[in-house]
């Protein structure tokens, strides 16, 4: 069969380039035009972000405690391997607060209220707009959003970002108002409401932020419940976990994920991990799909963080490492680890991460 791409059919190379991770992809943008053309259509996108996301990878961000300014990407790759890549590319000292579908959302370190968005895997950029609402750089309790959320829609090529913190006027205490603004990449512009909420949040649940159905997720502090803000209307609602969670029989501690397009929650508890996947999201229906023993790891529960995962193996973070736990196999691996005494625990900087192809622009 005669194709432009070569002796092979068009069909085959479009699927042995999907599965190119993106810096070799990008190299074969320059072999010839016709191969150009085709990684930049709009079909080869789909596929290959398609491809991409059923492969959820963890990124962490590690800052040298001997040189303060400068900071890395750690991704770690259960297929792949461990990368590196760094955020030079940005002239500034940024901090990732959100992590969705292949973007990162940066926030300035001595410039409060600057936000970045990028794709640190083919060094795009986007320094968003400055809100006019002055109430964004005035948020209880340190100047920042108590929530910082990213939605990005990978069939449609677009994004928001969400600002969400309980305001107070100078000298107060802050009040139960809640402020939210969100930025919507297709008019550039944000938009503000602001609604009452009572809920509280640590910075796990904070750095743990599940985008689906059109909405962003966030888990409260009691675990009990978790608020979701729908994109499509700005309203804020609350979804009720697993009775078995939500009951507060067992003491546990609770992780929000995503597992396959699908919200989940991780729980751990004594020697014990369970997973729960909302099966019917409109019924807010759970279920367990997995129950694992953690005897063999016991010295390190107490400090481990399921941070990505997907039907075949989840990531866990602790201090020093991250490690990846085989579910068919049952078999616990160590995929990177830190040295330095000084390094914030890695759970504190990690993200779910995918690879794909998303401009910022």
């Amino acid at each position: 069969m005669n194709s432009p791409y070569g002796v092979f059919p068009d069909e085959v190379i479009i699927h042995i380039l999907s599965r190119l991770p993106i810096k070799s992809l990008f190299k074969t943008k320059i072999v010839c035009k016709l191969w150009y053309k085709l990684i930049s259509d709009k079909y080869f996108i789909n596929l290959y972000n398609e491809l991409s996301i059923k492969n959820p990878m963890v990124l962490v961000q590690i800052t040298e405690p001997s040189l303060e300014s400068r900071s890395s990407l750690i991704c770690v790759d259960n297929l792949k391997g461990v990368s590196e890549y760094s955020l030079d590319f940005i002239k500034d000292r940024v901090k990732v607060r959100g992590s969705c579908n292949g973007l990162l959302c940066l926030s300035s370190i001595p410039n409060k209220g600057v936000y970045y968005i990028c794709n640190p895997l083919t060094r795009e950029y986007k320094l968003l707009p400055r809100s006019r609402e002055r109430p964004i750089t005035r948020f209880h309790p340190d100047g920042e959003a108590t929530l910082v959320g990213l939605a990005c829609d990978l069939i449609n090529q677009k994004y928001n970002v969400v600002l969400a913190g309980y305001h107070r006027l100078f000298g107060h205490r802050s009040e139960r108002t809640f402020v939210c603004m969100v930025y919507d990449s297709e008019s550039n512009k944000w938009r503000k409401f602001v609604s009452l909420q009572d809920d509280q949040f640590t910075h796990m649940n904070k750095n743990q932020v599940v985008f689906i159905n059109g909405g962003l997720h966030w888990l409260t502090d009691s675990c009990l419940c978790m608020l979701v803000l729908d994109l499509a209307t700005d309203v804020w609602r609350k979804i009720v976990l697993p009775n078995e969670i939500s009951s507060g029989g067992v003491r546990s501690r609770v992780y929000l994920l995503e597992l396959d397009g699908r919200l989940s929650v991780i729980q751990i508890y004594e020697a014990w991990m369970v997973i729960w996947v909302m099966e019917d999201y409109e019924r807010e229906e759970w279920k367990m799909v997995d129950k694992v023993s953690l005897r063999c790891i016991r010295g390190m529960v107490p400090g481990i963080f399921p941070i990505s995962q997907n039907d075949n193996y989840v990531y866990l973070a602790t201090h020093k490492q991250v490690l990846v736990y085989q579910r068919n196999s049952r078999v616990w691996k160590e995929m990177f680890s830190v040295k330095d005494s000084s390094t914030l625990p890695l759970w504190f900087s990690a993200h779910a991460f995918r690879s794909t192809l998303f401009s910022c622009h």
